[in-house]
């Protein structure tokens, strides 16, 4: 049988996902965007927060809308009207978006034989100036004995049409990261300018096992595939989405053993270049998901 516990540790809310012999465990942070905190599977760390990489640093595991990534100098034109995003990346550009330290609340559990799921909601009822509209949003996480999904659902609650890209940000633990490898299919990526802004799209043959090793990795890929696979010296992973236009960010922080492998629907400044970039009238509702599937090495 499957659980679901809600947990309060001083002022901040989790929920904790488990099965009775503790081989699959998942943990959300209610405080911190909904964010998937930990996960593990047969005792193997896949998610764990890191010591001295805070999430105010990391936004590690973090939902990004309404957009993925950079926008430069958090100003953007929609319908010939510009908006100025409010600048939280070193008073430069503005990153990963606005519902990453929102708290959200837990809408409805389920717990059965096979797996448990929980759906958690966020709902702007003010407007800033970045962004002046309303909206909700519905994360919904499911476990299973070797995977996890997560299923975000926006729904444009205001009476104008907004643009949005959105995406998720959770970093992989591995006990060798140079070690460790990706497969995934793309003939192309993203030229970025020193400040991670795109530049343009420019032709780049991807090979078949993108070895770590020693790269800094900070590089976005436009993919042809809804797979993307990550094999550690321990586990590997297949991370897969029912969308048909992806993007694939990979981020490796210096001096940590750890992989951020973010899914996104757009890219880089997605609001000015429109790589990736859609609309959602009133009224309309756009959904996605992310699945994780474990495996033993």
């Amino acid at each position: 049988m499957y659980k679901v516990e809600e947990v309060i540790e001083n002022t901040s809310s989790f929920l904790e996902l488990k099965n009775n012999n503790n081989t699959a465990n998942a943990r959300i942070s209610l405080n911190e965007g909904g964010r998937l905190q930990e996960l593990k599977f047969k005792d193997v760390f896949l998610i764990k927060d890191q010591p001295n990489f805070d999430y105010k640093v990391s936004y590690a595991s973090s939902i990004l809308f309404p957009f993925a990534s950079r926008i430069q100098e958090g100003k953007y034109v929609f319908e010939e009207k510009e908006y100025q995003f409010y600048l939280n990346e070193t008073g430069k550009n503005a990153l990963h978006g606005l519902v990453y330290n929102q708290k959200f609340e837990l809408i409805s559990k389920e717990e059965n034989t096979n797996f448990c799921a929980v759906t958690i909601a966020y709902k702007e009822t003010k407007v800033i100036d970045g962004f002046p509209y309303t909206y909700e949003m519905y994360a919904t996480y499911t476990l299973f004995e070797n995977d996890i999904s997560l299923s975000i659902k926006i729904k444009n609650t205001d009476a104008k049409t907004f643009p949005f890209t959105l995406g998720w940000h959770p970093y992989f633990l591995s006990d060798d990261i140079s070690k460790s490898s990706l497969s995934f299919k793309s003939d192309q990526k993203i030229e970025f300018d020193e400040s991670l802004i795109t530049k343009k799209v420019i032709d780049h043959k991807t090979e078949e096992e993108f070895k770590i090793e020693d790269k800094q990795l900070d590089d976005c890929f436009i993919l042809n595939s809804d797979i993307v696979g990550f094999k550690t010296p321990s586990y590997q992973i297949e991370i897969t989405t029912d969308q048909i236009e992806n993007y694939l960010q990979l981020y490796t922080p210096k001096g940590f053993s750890i992989i951020a492998i973010e899914p996104m629907t757009g890219v880089s400044n997605s609001f000015n270049n429109k790589i990736g970039l859609q609309v959602l009238n009133p009224n309309e509702s756009y959904s996605v998901t992310w699945n994780v599937k474990f495996n033993n090495n």
